[in-house]
């Protein structure tokens, strides 16, 4: 067989091939800046459409098993990553950002039930071009096993099809389009949303300041440091203590004199209260720690540590050294006694030169151990998540039951995994670098082959009615993402979470991987995951409700 032939002849060897042919062009694509905004990761699915245009022939069955394993990598990596802060955005933010993606999905079913009745559009067409408008393969999938159940016509359901791959590109741009817009209209400083994320996820307003403070509190004389760290401990992190120009440990059982400078850590928000219970603040410089104190940047790598609080593992009762920084997911934390320390936080120790070797032994801080691959756990979870995926949800008036699918399933389950982080001594955390690397593999893979798939008859449809179908796909996705976008600024909410939410509500991968860029923290992947289970369920219903409402 030669080359031409694996180009041209549909085979396991061949679909791969051209696979990486389309992920390679893509890439390159994604590189170059067209009106100062890069296609990213979404030009792997334009060079797919144009290979596939060409004539690339490919193994239908091997296209089909390698875009939805990609996906299930995809959605599985960014459920790991967000897990951890998944509960905490839920019952903060959860109710209002599923209600506003659920505004959005409800409002693109109303336009494409509104330009069917206006236009009187083909129901397959329709379908189609509302899949593909808001991005979402799995409703795809749910309209064209309906309407094969209720017409039983192989041509009606390749119209889906065709609908389909005709309004998603706009259904990517639209996305994007519409984070830009929100950005200019409300002239929106991304800076200032990273740190009032940072804010809201760290607890801290502001950054963490390194300070001394004199005691002139005269309650606290005599009173232990551990009385201290209890009355003080969301203020202040105390490191060392000053003593007539002496330095030392902030051992638990060292009892305050009047004169004593504490050195350590708190935020601008924090003096007043810190000035009212202890003393004269001073803020200084990072100093360098010298005698017989020092410092270390230590990982977390003791398992049976893993998920325990300050206070539960003792630290400072049983060494003469404290936590004083907490290093996780590019945040910095300021310690309290109720916060957990994670498999692979840095801390930052603080005390007797002499204990740190100790300490640093007791908290693991083994590079090996942390970038030892765990690969149990994405195996187990995928394999449960599929099985979720794939439980039938039974609702009356439908011909065919819903489903989370292949990538509500996976996304649940990692959701949750990724949330507890152990089940008994099972530890499910993968290295930032290697989930970064699953979802870049996946997302490569899925759209590569969406692109190949639709291809073929792409360029022709697009010149008989596809254009038309497009304009309907153009108002499918921009009028409910405008609208809500807009309302969810109003409502005070944090735009990068407003780019994971649209990205999220459109169950779209390219515009979260184009959100993630805007900025290197996790309100996007946050906001994303939080809304993607309701989404994906209620896509896949009104995909199937629309086709019997008209068939």
């Amino acid at each position: 067989m030669n080359f031409l032939d694996l180009l041209t002849k549909p085979g396991t060897a061949s679909t791969i091939i051209i696979i990486c042919l389309v992920a390679v062009l893509g890439i390159l694509f994604g590189k170059i800046k067209v009106l100062k905004i890069k296609l990213g990761i979404a030009g792997i699915l334009f060079s797919g459409l144009l290979i596939g245009h060409f004539g690339a022939e490919t193994d239908p069955h091997v296209l089909h098993f390698i875009k939805e394993f990609g996906l299930i990598l995809f959605v599985y990596s960014i459920g790991l990553e967000v897990g951890p802060r998944f509960i905490p955005s839920l019952r903060k933010n959860g109710l209002r950002i599923n209600l506003l993606a659920s505004g959005i999905v409800v409002m693109g079913f109303l336009t494409a039930v509104a330009i069917q009745f206006i236009f009187d559009v083909p129901i397959s067409v329709i379908t189609g071009v509302m899949c593909g408008a808001v991005t979402n393969t799995p409703s795809l999938g749910a309209a064209q096993q309906t309407i094969c159940d209720v017409m039983a016509s192989p041509e009606q359901t390749e119209l889906v099809g065709m609908g389909y791959a005709v309004a998603y590109p706009f259904g990517i741009f639209g996305i994007i389009i519409s984070m830009i817009l929100l950005r200019m209209i409300f002239k929106i400083k991304v800076s200032d949303e990273e740190e009032q994320y940072k804010k809201d996820i760290t607890g801290l307003a502001g950054k963490l300041i390194a300070i001394n403070v004199e005691i002139t509190n005269q309650n606290l004389i005599g009173k232990s440091i551990e009385f201290l760290i209890n009355t003080c401990n969301k203020d202040f992190v105390l490191s060392r203590i000053e003593r007539k120009g002496e330095f030392f440990a902030a051992d638990t059982e060292v009892l305050l004199e009047e004169g004593d400078k504490l050195y350590g850590v708190s935020t601008k928000t924090n003096f007043d209260q810190i000035e009212l219970n202890i003393g004269t603040i001073q803020v200084t410089k990072e100093q360098e720690i010298t005698g017989r104190l020092g410092m270390k940047q230590v990982l977390i790598t003791n398992k049976e540590l893993s998920g325990k609080t300050i206070k539960e593992v003792g630290i400072s009762r049983r060494f003469p050294v404290n936590i004083t920084r907490i290093y996780r997911n590019g945040n910095q934390l300021m310690p309290t006694e109720e916060d957990s320390i994670e498999f692979g936080d840095t801390v930052r120790i603080v005390g007797e030169k002499k204990a740190l070797p100790e300490v640093a032994k007791l908290l693991g801080n083994s590079l090996k151990e942390l970038s030892h691959p765990n690969i149990l756990p994405i195996f187990m979870g995928i394999l449960f998540g599929i099985i979720i995926g794939l439980v039938p949800l039974y609702i009356p008036g439908l011909p065919a039951p819903a489903k989370l699918g292949l990538a509500g399933g996976p996304l649940l389950i990692a959701l949750i995994l990724g949330h507890f982080g152990r089940i008994g001594k099972m530890d499910f955390y993968i290295t930032p670098s290697a989930n970064l690397f699953i979802r870049e593999l996946g997302i490569v893979l899925f759209l590569a082959c969406v692109g190949l798939s639709s291809g073929k008859y792409f360029v022709q449809t697009l010149l008989n009615e596809g254009y038309i179908w497009m304009f309907y796909g153009v108002a499918i996705t921009f009028l409910p993402l405008m609208t809500f976008a807009i309302i969810a600024r109003m409502m005070k909410l944090n735009y990068l979470s407003i780019c994971g939410l649209l990205s999220g509500s459109m169950t779209d991968p390219p515009a979260l991987e184009f959100a993630n860029s805007i900025s290197p923290v996790q309100a996007q992947s946050t906001a994303y995951a939080t809304v993607y289970p309701l989404v994906m369920f209620l896509r896949v219903l009104l995909a199937q409700i629309l086709v019997l409402l008209f068939s």
